[in-house]
């Protein structure tokens, strides 16, 4: 019995020993609201870009520094966070033409592969839920930077990423034509997103 029970535990310490660094190379980070946002710019009257972002960004990021391409990323944008500079048009876009935040409170995106493309970029591929449709989005990273340590002893690091997407395709679809020809909103819309995360004790 007794040899028997040697023979298990030296298995099990040696799958132990296997897993552990795997393990230890992952951390866990959470999205820092108050260091991080959205921003978008998409075509007014075929002449401009109108621009404004989410102030509400929350998440948790999961970066495996010996394999980025094991990192996986949630995040949550709180729709009705929007500000536009324009208090009238933020009323617009969080109505039911746009984004409905009454129905609608959150976006969420969730990372399904990730990608290394050299001088510190990643293509990360995920899914975005927004106006209740989900889509495939790719992303351009940059980061994620080097931890630094804030004067309160938080372990923070950061990352930039730009996109764009077809709003039709969320079915994001109000518009207006114009005289002229043309119509008042483009349907591209260019995304760029600065996180800041501290790493989970």
């Amino acid at each position: 019995m007794n040899r028997v029970f040697n023979s298990f535990a030296a298995i099990f310490a040696a799958v132990f020993l296997v897993m552990v660094p795997a393990f230890a190379s992952a951390s866990t980070w959470n999205i820092d609201p108050e260091h991080s946002s959205a921003q978008f710019k998409v075509r007014h009257l075929m002449v401009s870009h109108v621009k404004g972002g989410f102030g509400k960004v929350s998440g948790v990021v999961t970066i495996d520094d010996k394999d980025l391409a094991k990192s996986r990323v949630t995040a949550i944008i709180d729709t009705a966070s929007i500000d536009s500079g324009v208090a009238k048009r933020d009323a617009h876009l969080k109505s039911a033409d746009f984004l409905d935040v009454e129905k609608y409170p959150t976006m969420t995106f969730n990372s399904t592969r990730i990608d290394k493309k050299g001088d510190g970029m990643l293509r990360m591929t995920g899914n975005l839920t927004l106006h209740g449709v989900t889509r495939p989005v790719v992303l351009e990273v940059e980061g994620p930077t080097a931890q630094v340590k804030d004067p309160m002893g938080n372990v923070r690091r950061g990352a930039s990423a730009t996109t764009k997407i077809s709003r039709k395709d969320f079915g994001l679809v109000w518009n207006k034509a114009l005289e002229a020809g043309g119509v008042a909103v483009g349907d591209d819309v260019d995304i760029s997103i600065e996180v800041e995360l501290i790493l989970a004790k």
